[in-house]
């Protein structure tokens, strides 16, 4: 639903492609001005409990992207099998390790019509419970939860690393918190990492991985070589769901020697717009930082209320993007463009009627 550096630049310092080697970070860091990393807290009670957030683009088996599409429902199907599988290698590799809980959060959110989610809970492990709750994390929904480590599934790159189906939160937007580039992961991550919570697993592309060098406490298994941002050279599924039940075993077991980041606070947002998305139609807006399609704001936490100001502009670059193609295709149509060119008249028409009465909005 995904944007120098962490620790070194994001990007830089390439991991090797076979096992990812867990290091022991110092008690607490500093790092990059702008973000903290420091040990997990304390578990008091003896059990394990894991979120596993998964999205769809980053999964084992697959190199169409119409299989993280719900408007392509045949190839559809096929991602949500994929899906299932891989997070159901990763939940038997959790148990595996000593978990003793797993919550499945949906984070790719295809909006689908009747509300099922992206995996269909009758492919899911019996043993682990689908969650519902609000991708703004609040102190609330992670006391609730009471979660010792997030799990990530089926992710990608950031906007314009070049990785498979690569974006930052949407298609066509990048996202820097404290002038750190973004990938989804991470600012799932700083979400819950302000809680004490710390990311201890992900899959995804080759791509994320080298996103994500900065972090060697998190046990990573690359699914797929990207080619590009739609094609990718596919491991086997067989042996990447082995790495995953091996990898997922391990993070639980050492989760004492993963740290957590949180990011220093007030956080500096900034959120730029590559094409197709667009976000010129804020310029000269009042109030509003706004430069070389890029906006930049403050919050105070990643907590629900700052969430919302970073979801509105990355849907206005977005919708904008849209927007700003439709009416290209219409001109090119000449079918469509007598439509478009009338659609003038019928603003105009439809303020009149407004105004004397006769219109109201649905």
């Amino acid at each position: 639903m995904t944007a120098t550096a962490l620790l070194a630049v994001a990007g830089c310092g390439r991991r090797p492609s076979g096992e990812a080697s867990l290091t022991q970070a110092p008690a607490a860091d500093s790092g990059l001005a702008g973000r903290v990393v420091e040990p997990p807290r304390p578990n008091q009670d003896g059990q394990i409990r894991i979120l596993l957030s998964h999205d769809m683009e980053g999964l084992s088996g697959q190199s169409d992207w119409r299989t993280f599409m719900a408007s392509h429902p045949e190839h559809f199907k096929l991602g949500q099998q994929l899906l299932a599988a891989d997070v159901n290698a990763v939940i038997e590799g959790l148990f595996a390790g000593g978990a003793t809980a797993v919550d499945v959060f949906d984070q790719h959110g295809s909006g689908q019509p009747d509300s099922i989610p992206d995996l269909p809970p009758a492919l899911l492990d019996r043993r682990a419970k689908q969650v519902f709750m609000s991708e703004a994390i609040s102190a609330d929904l992670a006391a609730k939860g009471n979660y010792d480590a997030l799990v990530t599934v089926g992710e990608h790159g950031r906007t314009g690393s070049g990785g498979f189906a690569a974006h930052s939160v949407t298609l066509g937007t990048e996202l820097f918190l404290n002038d750190i580039p973004i990938t989804e992961v991470e600012l799932k991550a700083y979400q819950w990492g302000q809680f004490g919570v710390p990311l201890i697993f992900s899959s995804g592309d080759d791509v994320l991985q080298r996103n994500l060098a900065g972090q060697p406490w998190i046990q990573y298994v690359v699914v797929k070589h990207a080619t590009s941002a739609s094609s990718a050279d596919l491991r086997s599924v067989d042996s990447v769901h082995a790495e995953m039940r091996a990898k997922a075993k391990r993070a639980v077991e050492r989760i004492s020697g993963a740290r957590v980041i949180r990011l220093t606070t007030p956080i500096r947002v900034t959120i730029g717009a590559v094409p197709p998305a667009t976000l010129a139609g804020v310029r000269g807006f009042p109030g509003i930082d706004f430069h070389d399609q890029q906006v930049r704001f403050t919050v105070p936490t990643l907590g629900p209320e700052a969430f919302a100001p970073i979801i509105s502009v990355i849907s206005l670059a977005a919708e904008d993007g849209r927007a700003a193609l439709l009416i290209e295709r219409l001109r090119a149509d000449g079918r469509a463009r007598g439509l478009l060119e009338s659609n003038e008249d019928a603003f105009f028409l439809r303020w009149m009627d407004y105004e004397s009465g006769r219109w109201k909005p649905k």
